[in-house]
């Protein structure tokens, strides 16, 4: 099986989502996080098709979506989007894997809009404050001059952002998958919008909710995570005592690149455990 192209299109409060699907059973949704693109899971969707319905999309202000500079694309923003989505898909109960900011997405879904999954899985998640780099702080102090930068020097310091977001380096491929989608005018003022939208108090506002959630929770974390740090994934476990918890040796923040093979055994372990559970 492939993984899906995002030739479809889903219009929400003039946004533009693109999303695709393929595959074969229960349905499968993917989220990216900051700054990704549904391109991160493309491979380890392709896996997991070979058994689900998967889908795979861009959030609005990443990747093949739109990116207009007056649409918000903050997590409130994306957590309602992700609830409409799932309604517009016709998807009532889907397994759920997010990645990084993608998992307060999910999260703020499930508890804030009335989304309910078969199964949430969180990969070194935005969920619990606090959060973003000294980059992060420094770009929303002064977003209006890194719009601004030559092109070039712009390129320059997102390749090397997320180069540090992986424990083994990447690929010049690699590389440019992630940068390309944050070049040119759009990309670059998109690029900074929507780190200076980011903000701890979406997560804050549903910290006190995650005991609430009953569904099947399993969080996996790359050892080495430089951008959030491991301690995270038992912290997220006593927010949600019911979930499990995997640890990845050898793996930063961009786990899909660095360690793929031991994380699509992870997630094909974890997704066939929890669908024969409910089949039962």
């Amino acid at each position: 099986m492939t993984s899906p192209l995002l030739t479809q299109e889903f219009s929400w409060r003039g946004r533009s989502v693109r999303w695709g699907r393929s595959g074969a059973g229960p349905a499968l949704v993917f989220l990216h996080g900051t700054p990704w693109s549904s391109e991160l899971w493309r491979p380890i969707a392709g896996a997991l098709s070979k058994a689900f319905t998967v889908y795979l999309w861009d959030m609005p202000g990443y990747g093949s979506s739109s990116k207009e500079s007056s649409h918000r694309v903050d997590l409130g923003v994306q957590g309602e989007l992700f609830a409409a989505l799932l309604e517009h898909w016709g998807l009532t109960r889907p397994h759920v894997i997010a990645h990084d900011f993608g998992g307060a997405v999910a999260l703020r879904a499930r508890l804030l809009h009335g989304s309910t999954y078969t199964s949430l899985c969180l990969v070194d998640v935005v969920a619990l404050a606090p959060w973003g780099s000294p980059f992060f702080t420094l770009v929303k102090a002064n977003t209006a001059v890194f719009e601004q930068l030559p092109p070039a020097v712009h390129r320059g310091a997102v390749e090397a952002y997320v180069n540090g977001a992986s424990n083994r380096g990447l690929r010049a491929d690699e590389l440019s998958m992630l940068v390309e989608p944050w070049t040119g005018p759009v990309g670059q003022a998109a690029f900074y919008r929507q780190i200076a939208q980011a903000d701890e108090s979406f997560t804050t506002e549903i910290e006190p909710l995650y005991g609430t959630i009953t569904e099947p929770v399993h969080i996996v974390w790359g050892m080495d995570d430089t951008w959030i740090p491991a301690d995270r994934a038992q912290r997220l476990k006593e927010a949600m005592p019911h979930a499990t918890v995997t640890l990845i040796p050898d793996a930063g923040h961009l786990v899909q690149l660095d360690v793929p093979a031991a994380l699509s055994a992870e997630l094909t372990r974890w997704t066939s455990a929890v669908n024969a559970r409910g089949s039962a």
